[in-house]
């Protein structure tokens, strides 16, 4: 018989009635039927509300969409407004074809649509630019083909559309280059006949890619290797041009321009000056002779005036002589080269011996292999995105002292102090090249916008097709990294509880700021991580390397950014707007151990599997009482605290989306918890 202590520890608990067991069930039903019943009617009334605003931005909307109205919801189970293609109750696609439908697409009201996946306004009147489908970076497939518009496309209209797999365009008055910002990895379909675009096919280098037709537009030069494959008649050469091989003139219609493969025209032959293009005649078969060139009839045989003579022998010693003075200046620039700093930016023919020498000494020294091309010695020019800063020239960085920092995913960081005292870090990147010159310095005055207390604001940055250089502020207290992995030492102790906490708020308010400014992108951070996170003098967090996902390679984005290491990306091939989330986890995991994680994320790292994932489910099944820092010495009083805040961290990095917090609940219940300071200004009052 159990003692009372025994009975105490383990109270019989009374057994509940059969029918009162089964009235709690039932009313713990109908409870959930009236939440999930709520959800849904708020859904609905959400959607409604959506569509009849984009409605009233049609200039005859009636009688095509008639019963669009808020007397039924866009999406029951029988019968829903025209157009309006629904899949769970909520609206996936508008189908709005051959309606004869006018006026602006109001892009922004479509907004709200959370699961809006398919447009196609195919067949309609719409006119004048092409609207801002950035705002809608979920669109998987977007059918706009004959209507009316018109105008140039933006070189990033379709930046970070990452899930778009279907575009048809055909058949408007659209002008310009293709936009190079259509290269979805996931594009299976691309129609862009019947335009009048203009320039060279951009590199489109979808594995999934089935359908091109860029045919009937004005395009020139040679078509990308990666569509090479394609039957010629997704680019319109006519038969004649197949058989006679000759490559016509540069403003012949029909794309008649365009060379190489699988066209079997060759891209060698040059295109005779427009000026020298003479009327086409049925027997023509050679390409016109310039009129500088000397004809092979008979009456050009005759010998050569004492003067054409004369004129020659003075040509060939002015060559003589101008090659060498070019020597002479050759030699001098090799015993006088500029340092590496300037020397764009360590140029293509920097090699591993370069690099032994850089990094032997904090100075940078003279020591670089010289280019190989001499124009590349002149120095660029720095484009500053603020104007609240004083300005200064590669020159004034090249004088410079620097230092090299470190070398990381992206290439050597240098610290480099102008003659007046200031210091900044020198970043070089050489993943970008392959962005167009247009794309990057847009990206850049997009960044140069950002300005928030928690983001380290970039302050210039060089474009060179071969690597980038971007310019910011030095922050004297390194990174977070540094001191969660770094000796420790009177100088330098471990973060106190209080430091950590005031880290991961800033860090949560600077990643909220950029999902709030930079909607139309999936990842607006992509690689938050420690080393990322720089401490300026109050030790208040600044994040640097942010929103890069659209000017970095797509060929090398998944191996460099920390948003490819998430389980969404490892498991269905994309990221989503929480991989942010995501990454902000594992920072609050790492900041409240002192866990070394880096190896899971750095360059050339797997993917995320069971490496990663065992770090995080080790964390998650350790006790409280082991598993915080050591090095925070925090009291008891705060525990509580830091537990919620590795229950938050935890909550970050569930593998399934639907169970990961959102960013504004993590950051409400981040900027719920409190350090020591604010609990012992508390009033518990009486």
């Amino acid at each position: 018989m159990p003692t009372g202590a025994q009975a105490a520890a383990h109270p019989v608990r009374p057994r509940l009635k059969t029918k009162s067991s089964l009235s709690i069930i039932t009313l713990t039903l109908l409870v959930l039927l009236s939440f999930i019943h709520c959800d849904f009617v708020s859904a609905q009334e959400n959607d409604a509300e959506a569509l009849l605003r984009f409605k009233s931005s049609l200039a005859n909307s009636e009688p095509a969409l008639a019963n669009w109205n808020a007397s039924i919801p866009p999406c029951p189970h029988t019968k829903g407004w025209v157009g309006v293609l629904c899949y769970n109750n909520h609206v996936w696609g508008l189908k709005l074809e051959n309606m004869n439908l006018r006026g602006q697409i109001d892009v922004d009201s479509l907004v709200p649509l959370r699961f809006l996946r398919g447009l196609s306004f195919m067949n309609n009147k719409f006119e004048g630019p092409m609207p801002d489908w950035r705002k809608l970076g979920a669109l998987k497939s977007l059918y706009l083909s004959h209507n009316q518009f018109s105008g140039h496309i933006a070189v990033d209209a379709f930046r970070g559309m990452t899930s778009l797999k279907k575009v048809h365009l055909a058949n408007n008055k659209l002008t310009g280059p293709i936009p190079s910002s259509l290269e979805s990895p996931k594009l299976i379909e691309l129609r862009l006949e019947n335009n009048q675009f203009t320039g060279t096919i951009p590199a489109i280098s979808s594995e999934f890619l089935k359908v091109l037709n860029v045919s009937n537009n004005k395009l020139d030069g040679p078509i990308p290797g990666p569509l090479t494959k394609l039957d010629p008649s997704s680019f319109s050469a006519s038969s004649q041009q197949r058989t006679n091989k000759r490559r016509p003139g540069p403003n012949a219609a029909g794309n008649r321009a365009l060379c190489g493969q699988p066209l079997q025209l060759s891209c060698d032959s040059p295109i005779p000056p427009s000026g020298l293009e003479p009327d086409l005649h049925p027997d023509a078969s050679q390409p016109p002779t310039s009129p500088s060139t000397p004809s092979n009839n008979s009456s050009n045989r005759k010998g050569l005036s004492p003067a054409i003579i004369g004129i020659i022998v003075l040509s060939i010693l002015f060559g003589l002589l101008l090659l060498i003075l070019l020597v002479i200046l050759f030699r001098r620039n090799r015993k006088n080269p500029p340092p590496p700093l300037g020397m764009a930016a360590m140029p293509p023919s920097y090699d591993k011996t370069t690099a032994s020498a850089v990094a032997a000494g904090p100075v940078l020294s003279g020591e670089a292999v010289p280019p190989k091309k001499p124009e590349q010695q002149q120095p660029g020019k720095l484009s500053f995105v603020r104007d609240d800063r004083e300005k200064f020239d590669l020159q004034d960085l090249m004088r410079a002292s620097a230092e090299v920092l470190g070398s990381g995913n992206f290439g050597a960081s240098y610290k480099a102090v102008l003659v007046d005292g200031e210091a900044l870090v020198v970043k070089r990147f050489k993943q970008m090249n392959s962005v167009d010159k247009e794309d990057f310095h847009e990206h850049m005055r997009r960044l140069g916008r950002l300005k928030h207390p928690n983001l380290l604001p970039l302050v210039a940055y060089l474009y060179r097709k071969e690597e980038k250089l971007l310019v910011f502020d030095y922050m004297h207290n390194g990174s977070l990294a540094t001191h969660l992995h770094g000796k420790r030492s009177e100088e330098q102790p471990g973060l106190s509880w209080e430091t950590r906490l005031r880290i991961i708020k800033g860090v949560a308010k600077g990643i909220t700021f950029l999902h709030a400014e930079l909607q139309s992108l999936t990842v607006p951070h992509g690689h938050l991580k420690s080393s990322n996170v720089l401490l300026d003098k109050d030790f208040n967090p600044v994040l640097m390397d942010y929103t890069l996902v659209p000017v970095v390679n797509p060929s090398q984005v998944q191996n460099i950014l920390v948003a490819y290491k998430s389980p969404e990306y490892a498991q269905l091939g994309r990221t989503s707007k929480k991989t942010d989330v995501w990454c902000l986890g594992i920072l609050i995991l790492e900041t409240l151990t002192g866990k070394f994680v880096a190896k899971y994320l750095g360059q050339g790292s797997k993917p995320y599997g069971a490496d990663l994932a065992g770090w995080i489910n080790d964390i998650a099944s350790t006790s409280s009482t082991e598993v915080f820092d050591k090095d925070m010495n925090v009291e008891n009083s705060c525990r509580p605290e830091m537990e919620k805040l590795l229950q938050i961290g935890i909550a970050c990095c569930k593998e399934d989306l639907d169970e990961r917090l959102d960013l504004e609940e993590a950051l409400r219940q981040i900027e719920k918890i409190q350090d020591s300071s604010d609990m012992n200004n508390i009033d518990i009052g009486n």
